[in-house]
C-alpha cells in the first residue's frame, strides 16, 4: 500500500495536533493514532478517534466515581469476570472510530455487521480511485468441496496465471470504460471537451467488485469484539480476516486487559452443547463414546473431536 503525498501530509497534520483533556487516554493507542496500517495491496486501517479505556469498563460496572479502584489487579479480575459471564453493557461504554480502505466485495460482507455507524465514500459525488485488489498467488484457491462458502486446494501454474490476468484485465477494462462514460479521468482531466459525461451514480455500476472504497466505521467495544470473534477467526475469508487481525492489535493497545480476557474467554475458549458436555464428562470418567451413540451430527462430532484434539474424526 502506497499513500499519496497529500495523504501522508494529512496524517502528519493530524498527529501534530495536541488537545488538553481530562478524559482517560490509552498511551499505546495514542502512539499509532491516525497512522495507516497497510492491508492487502492498496487497503489500510486507521484509528482516528476513541473514547474510554479499561478503567471505563470497570467504572461502568461499578457505577462509581473517578477511575474506579486503584489496583490494576482488581480491575483485571472484574473485567475477566464480566467477560467470563457474558456481561455486555460495561463494554459498550468504550467506543472507537476507524478509517478503512477496502475492496467493495469485502465492504459488502463487512456491512452485514449492523452494529456500527458507517459513512462510506460516495461514488455519486466523487470518482473512485483507480485501484483494484489483485490477490497474491497463494490466495488463489478452488471452491471447497465440503463448504459452499469456503476455499479448497490452491490453484497453481498456468491456471493461476490465467486467473490473475483475467482479474487485472477486467479491472482495467471496466475502469477505462468508467472514465469514458464519465468523460473524465480519475485525476479530474476532461477527456473530450465537446461531450457531457454520464452521471457518476450511473457510471459506477460498471466497476468490478475488487475496486476499492473507503469508510469511517464507528462502533462500541462490545460490538467490535463480536465482529473480531467472527472475522479474526481462521475460518473467516482471508481478505476480511487480515483487516480484523490488524484491528485486534489496535484493541490490544487500547484496552489491554480486555484484550487479554477476550483471547482467554472468547477466542481461546471452547463452546460445546449439552450433549457435547455429556460426552466430555464420560471421557473424563474413562468411558469410550462412539459417534453412533453420541447423538451428535457428523459435523458437530468432528468439531468436538477437533476441539479436544482427538483423532476420532469422521471423514
Amino acid at each position: 500500500m502506497k499513500l499519496t503525498e497529500q495523504q501522508n501530509q494529512e496524517i502528519a497534520d493530524q498527529k501534530a495536533q495536541e488537545y488538553p483533556t481530562k478524559r482517560v487516554t490509552s498511551p499505546e493507542l495514542e502512539k499509532i493514532l491516525y497512522d495507516a496500517i497497510p492491508i492487502l495491496d492498496h487497503g489500510f486501517v486507521r484509528v482516528v478517534d476513541y473514547m474510554g479505556d479499561d478503567s471505563s469498563i470497570v467504572q461502568s460496572a461499578r457505577v462509581s466515581y473517578g477511575k474506579g479502584t486503584k489496583k490494576v489487579s482488581t480491575d483485571e479480575g472484574l473485567i475477566k469476570y464480566l467477560m467470563r459471564h457474558w456481561h455486555s453493557t460495561p463494554f459498550e461504554m468504550c467506543e472507537i472510530k476507524y478509517h478503512v480502505k477496502l475492496p467493495i466485495f469485502i465492504a459488502r460482507q463487512w456491512i452485514r455487521h449492523r452494529t456500527a455507524n458507517v459513512n462510506e465514500y460516495s461514488a455519486r459525488y466523487s470518482i473512485l480511485d483507480k485501484e483494484f485488489y489483485i490477490p497474491e498467488k497463494e490466495q488463489l484457491s478452488a471452491q471447497a468441496t465440503n463448504n459452499r462458502q469456503g476455499r479448497g486446494d490452491l490453484i497453481t501454474g498456468d491456471q493461476a496465471d490465467e486467473v490473475l490476468k483475467i482479474l487485472k484485465d477486467d479491472s482495467i477494462r471496466t475502469y477505462d470504460n468508467y472514465e469514458k462514460m464519465l468523460n473524465e479521468r480519475f485525476d479530474g482531466t476532461i477527456i473530450d471537451e465537446g461531450k457531457s459525461g454520464l452521471a457518476r451514480e450511473l457510471a459506477r455500476m460498471n466497476l468490478t467488485l475488487n475496486s476499492y472504497t473507503q469508510w469511517y466505521w464507528k462502533t462500541d467495544l462490545l460490538n467490535l469484539l463480536n465482529f473480531l470473534f467472527l472475522r479474526a477467526d481462521s475460518h473467516a475469508q482471508y481478505e476480511i480476516r487480515v483487516y480484523a487481525e490488524a484491528m485486534l492489535e489496535t484493541v490490544k493497545k487500547w484496552v489491554p486487559i480486555t484484550h487479554s480476557a477476550f483471547l482467554d474467554y472468547r477466542v481461546g475458549a471452547a463452546h460445546v452443547s449439552s450433549k457435547g458436555l455429556k460426552i466430555v464428562k464420560s471421557m473424563i470418567g474413562g468411558k469410550q463414546v462412539s459417534y453412533e451413540e453420541s447423538g451428535l451430527g457428523k459435523r458437530e462430532w468432528n468439531e468436538l473431536m477437533e476441539t479436544l484434539e482427538l483423532k476420532d474424526k469422521l471423514i
